[in-house]
């Protein structure tokens, strides 16, 4: 067999590989870190939510309902940080779910900013 003029090439897609995993290490924690951010931004605004909803209820609903179901459902990494408001506005009550957002992994560091969810029901008549 004959080898082609100026050496071998064996090897080489090995070395590119070698190369370019940093960059792919860097993109794959940079993707995972933005699905972070966006399902806490999901978490706070569901949280708010339920808080709204149960704070309209006739039976045992008000602020204490409100605080007490927003952060009922939320995973210990983001309850352990949570910070929740809840307050009767103009015939309606009105629900903020602050929540920090975690670095790479829930539980181990926090981002120093927070992602605020809010959401409102209105109040329940006696019928």
């Amino acid at each position: 067999m004959r080898r082609p003029p100026g050496g071998t090439d064996r090897g080489q897609v090995s070395v590119e590989f070698l190369g370019l995993l940093p960059l792919i290490g860097v993109v794959l924690i940079l993707l995972w870190q933005f699905v972070l951010i966006g399902y806490t931004y999901s978490l706070a605004a569901n949280s708010a939510d339920r808080g709204a909803r149960a704070a309209t209820a006739i039976e045992a609903g008000g602020a204490g309902a409100c605080r007490t179901a927003a952060v009922r459902d939320l995973p210990a990494s983001w309850r352990s940080a949570a910070t929740t408001s809840c307050r009767p506005e103009a015939g309606l009550w009105q629900a903020t779910v602050r929540l920090k957002v975690p670095v790479l992994f829930p539980g181990a560091a926090d981002f120093p900013w927070t992602v605020t969810g809010s959401a409102g029901a209105v109040k329940e008549a006696r019928g």
